[in-house]
């Protein structure tokens, strides 16, 4: 059934606008009383095609269910920006696999050092990204993709997890002696190409991060998240 997210839920009635409402009106060919699903803040309403207008599609709510793929955990990708276009596929995997946010961070060892204007751009690519995968693999919310943040912006955060993983080349512990409990809140943190400098990985342990190793081989900066969010997600049974 086709899934499409809304900002807010006003009652019994839903109005879908904009491109999703070209989409169902001119792509779909959907007519009135076909349903659909629309989702909000976790929830999925199926809906009943009431009318519509060139840019409005009118929805009757049947009923409301809390959505099932929707992970209990609550993990936070901190992604050091990566060059290209693999950026875009660490979104899509991530937000697949069931990462509530994705955060772009600078780091020393960051190749791609894009300009405001590019990168505003490039933060609107990836968040299209987001939502076509959200949309793909059935979850509740669209998580969203923010950036560029500082190093320190990104320790100052530490205080609002209740677990800090950071995935570090030289060395760790395992994963799964990290204590990581379902349900909880987990900031995960991802080197660049080039990984992180020493005085960096020191400043994250220092600031309450669990410095965790992903094995003997060394990862690419795109395979890394996708690695560290599976295992992350199966300690906690959401996989």
């Amino acid at each position: 059934m086709p899934r499409f997210f809304v900002e807010s839920v006003p009652g019994d009635r839903i109005t879908i606008t904009g491109e999703n409402a070209r989409h169902i009106g001119r792509s779909l060919r959907m007519k009135k009383g076909e349903s659909l699903t629309v989702c909000c803040d976790g929830k999925d309403y199926e809906c009943r095609i009431a009318d519509f207008t060139d840019s409005e599609v009118f929805c009757d709510v049947l009923s409301i269910s809390d959505n099932a793929s929707e992970p209990a955990t609550r993990l936070t990708l901190f992604q050091a920006m990566p060059k290209s276009d693999k950026a875009e596929l660490i979104v899509q995997k991530a937000v697949e696999l069931g990462v509530y946010e994705i955060v772009l961070t600078d780091t020393a060892r960051c190749i791609s050092k894009p300009d405001k204007k590019s990168f505003a751009k490039r933060l609107e690519r990836l968040n299209k990204v987001a939502l076509g995968a959200a949309k793909q693999s059935g979850r509740g919310i669209v998580p969203k993709v923010s950036g560029i943040i500082t190093y320190d912006e990104m320790l100052g955060r530490f205080a609002d997890f209740d677990k800090v993983i950071m995935c570090y080349e030289k060395s760790g512990a395992p994963l799964g002696s990290a204590g990581l409990e379902k349900g909880s809140s987990i900031a995960l943190i991802i080197g660049s190409e080039g990984g992180f400098e020493q005085q960096e990985a020191d400043k994250a342990s220092q600031s309450g991060a669990y410095i965790a190793s992903l094995g003997s081989r060394i990862l690419r900066c795109e395979t890394a998240p996708l690695a560290a969010i599976s295992i992350i997600m199966n300690i906690c049974g959401e996989m």
